[in-house]
């Protein structure tokens, strides 16, 4: 990404709030994919491919985005999901049940 954007001269506008603003607009349009479908089951069976690739596309966006902002704020994505997989794993015990009913659900994923 870092070689992507030097190419194009984008450096001068990546600055940590520009990317995130960015970001936050393409998750405006991941959200825009799902905004009228209701409830959607897991593997989108009655997607058409067009959907999906449109999907990914939309995905792929929020995911470069995101690797970008990390990058250009010196954070390691990779080891700071890791620790926060630990400390959410701390947190959220295996052991304790999760029901829709529980209102520590809404903030499971940390």
């Amino acid at each position: 990404m870092a070689d992507f954007a030097k190419e194009r001269n984008w450096d001068q506008f990546h600055s940590p709030r520009n990317l995130l603003l960015a970001m936050v607009g393409e998750v405006g349009e991941l959200s825009e994919i799902f905004q009228w479908k209701g409830e959607v089951p897991k593997g989108l069976p009655d997607w058409k491919e067009d959907e999906k690739v449109h999907l990914g596309e939309e995905l792929s966006d929020v995911l470069l985005y995101l690797v970008r902002l990390s990058d250009i704020c010196g954070i390691d994505l990779g080891k700071a999901a890791l620790r926060k997989v630990e400390l959410n794993a701390i947190k959220y015990r295996a052991s304790k049940n999760y029901s829709t009913n529980d209102d520590s659900t809404a903030e499971m994923c940390g």
